[in-house]
């Protein structure tokens, strides 16, 4: 069982099984809530660019050459990326996966000079809230209030900055897992 992650784009065709499974999840938890088109709204709110260097980044977990899981970033705003696009493979959770994920988001946007991390999740995604507090972030809504009075649930998280060598070590990985699958 190997795993490596890549740095790749939302057009790759090993980002299909991400995009499919979150527009199923989201669209089974929350139908016409948030928007009239449903999830499709919402993956389709921001083009491929904005999950490009130097502004974003776009990854997936591959085990054994499969996409079992995968994550992106964007600008939000000059020291700040919002995290997008966080998704594990239904059969493939309580594995760490997201653990790994977001780790790995949090060292190429420190490496790319972002100092904030800016996420939300929805109000039915309860495990969700538990994996961001768990990991250190920090709710932007009374955690004791009912989840659907917010709706949609913000967190925050402050980057510990890059070393050049840490950034070199990430860009390395990266371009070594890119290789490999070539």
């Amino acid at each position: 069982m190997a795993d490596v992650i890549v740095k790749t784009t939302p057009l790759d065709p090993r980002a299909k099984p991400l995009i499919d499974d979150l527009l199923h999840e989201y669209n089974a938890r929350y139908g016409s809530y948030f928007e009239a088109d449903g999830a499709a709204a919402e993956l389709n709110r921001y083009p491929p660019e904005a999950f490009a260097a130097p502004e974003g980044a776009f990854i997936l977990l591959l085990r054994d050459g499969e996409t079992v899981a995968g994550g992106a970033f964007r600008r939000y705003d000059e020291r700040t990326a919002e995290v997008k696009r966080m998704w594990t493979r239904r059969d493939k959770r309580r594995q760490g996966l997201a653990v790994a994920i977001l780790a790995r988001l949090e060292q190429l946007a420190a490496a790319q000079g972002y100092e904030r991390f800016f996420l939300t999740t929805g109000f039915r995604q309860p495990e969700a809230v538990r994996l961001y507090l768990s990991l250190g972030y920090t709710a932007l809504f009374d955690t004791q209030a009912d989840p659907e009075t917010y709706g949609i649930l913000p967190f925050e998280k402050g980057l510990t900055p890059a070393l050049p060598a840490a950034a070199s070590l990430v860009r390395n990985r990266v371009r070594t897992s890119e290789a490999s699958l070539r």
